[in-house]
């Protein structure tokens, strides 16, 4: 019986030891989480650097290999005043002007995605760094998934694209920098001695002058979207340090001051713009003062001959009232020739997957006409950031998302590729809407690949 009582006893001295063990564990666990909700947020400099930052001024952090950087390294003086003043107003209703794609051709018209899930500011937060991902990846996604729809035999070829790949897969595997593609493009305006200009009466409206005035000055440059992703970014004030500032077609700045600034140096437009009565191209003071580099692609193997009597937009008529108008404007077109090699480059990037059989878009035209003449181009809301809200512009209330992902141009492609030559940081890029590229250096390129 003694022995039976001793036995009991022992079990329930065990079975009162596992329970306080248990307890333990549970209010040292409750102490730790406590403690985790505590801790301050880091500071730079302070504790460890994630993944996606660069090694601090103090070398804390184990990176092994150069990482990308914010863009945001500008240290505003408070007491600097800045004069907001411009005299680009838009045209009359110039919100429901907005140029067209000329062919329907995407059915995608609602964002799939809820961009404010992932939006956040700390930058040395853990959270804001896996959103900054997650959303990176869902972007990437979509533009992956919108190139793999964009083409198919049966839809139409209006410029007559015939184009035989020179590699069966993606160029990204011939190690090749995209930034080189692009600059082999060689996109440019038309001169003076160009034939046939150089012999018929129209030629002599082109400006003498070079598209940029003392290019050795130039060392930033801000390509501004149009995307309705700007509204409510106040970027204004980062947009006007820049040397140079391109804009789009007729996207005002006057009213949107603080979200896009105020300075512009060059305006890229599209044949549309130019030719639309409603635009009043040749009129309207949004078109003065600036820089203007139009263009109407052609067609695929034309000749500039043939480009002048069949442009896809007559655009030479009011190009030419314009310069008559204003004689010392600084007014080019851009040669039709190289925005088709712009869009070889795209395909050659794409690889095996076909692109759609239209010219790029005037952003993708800008950024090769400008990054020849300047180190750094920081692209404002060209890839969308977690301010993605579906609008087509910042100036209009017009929803699209097709004006984001692609619609008629291969802007997917074109995004893609961009992505590639960005050297920010995804917080830059993803979080406060500002990629950067950097001309690359001609060692680095190498020989000319396409021989022009």
């Amino acid at each position: 019986m003694w022995q039976v009582k001793r036995a009991l006893s022992g079990q329930c001295q065990t079975l009162l030891g596992v329970l306080l063990l248990s307890a333990a564990l549970i209010i040292h666990s409750a102490q730790i989480g406590g403690a985790a909700k505590a801790q301050p947020r880091l500071e730079p400099g302070v504790g460890e650097v994630n993944s996606a930052e660069a090694v601090n001024e103090n070398g804390r952090g184990n990176v092994s290999r150069r990482l990308p950087r914010s863009v945001f390294h500008v240290r505003w003086n408070p007491n600097e005043k800045f004069v907001v003043e411009s005299r680009e107003s838009p045209a009359i209703n110039s919100s429901k002007l907005a140029p067209h794609p000329r062919l329907k051709v995407s059915k995608n018209t609602k964002l799939t995605l809820s961009p404010k899930l992932y939006l956040c500011h700390d930058k040395y937060s853990e959270l804001c760094h896996n959103k900054t991902q997650q959303f990176r990846q869902r972007i990437v996604q979509t533009f992956e998934k919108s190139m793999s729809e964009s083409f198919n035999d049966s839809q139409p070829n209006p410029y007559h694209v015939d184009y035989k790949p020179v590699f069966g897969d993606s160029f990204e595997e011939q190690y090749y920098p995209s930034t080189c593609l692009v600059m082999e493009a060689g996109v440019r305006v038309l001169r003076r001695k160009d034939k046939p200009f150089d012999k018929v009466p129209f030629g002599r409206l082109f400006p003498r002058q070079k598209l940029f005035r003392n290019i050795k000055n130039i060392k930033t440059c801000a390509i501004v979207s149009s995307a309705g992703s700007l509204a409510g970014s106040k970027l204004g004030r980062f947009i006007d340090t820049h040397d140079i500032v391109m804009r789009f077609n007729h996207a005002p700045t006057q009213g949107h001051e603080v979200d896009v600034g105020s300075k512009t140096t060059i305006r890229v437009v599209n044949s549309q713009v130019v030719t639309k009565p409603e635009f009043d191209f040749a009129h309207a003071p949004i078109f003065r003062n600036v820089t203007i580099a139009a263009w109407d692609p052609g067609k695929y193997n034309g000749t500039l001959e043939d480009w002048l009597t069949s442009a896809d937009y007559d655009l030479f008529s009011n190009y030419e009232i314009y310069r008559r108008r204003y004689p010392k404007s600084r007014a080019f077109l851009i040669d039709p020739h190289s925005v088709w090699r712009l869009w070889q480059t795209l395909q050659m990037f794409a690889g095996n997957r076909s692109i759609r059989r239209n010219p790029p878009s005037s952003g993708f035209i800008g950024l090769a006409l400008l990054l020849p003449h300047c180190p750094q181009v920081d692209f404002v809301e060209y890839i969308p950031s977690t301010r993605l809200n579906g609008r087509c512009h910042y100036y209009s209330k017009e929803m699209n998302a097709a004006c984001t992902f692609g619609s008629w141009h291969p802007l997917a492609a074109e995004k893609l590729m961009t992505l590639d030559m960005n050297t920010a940081d995804d917080m830059s890029v993803f979080q406060f809407g500002i990629l950067r590229i950097r001309r690359p250096d001609k060692l680095l390129c190498g020989f000319n690949f396409f021989g022009y």
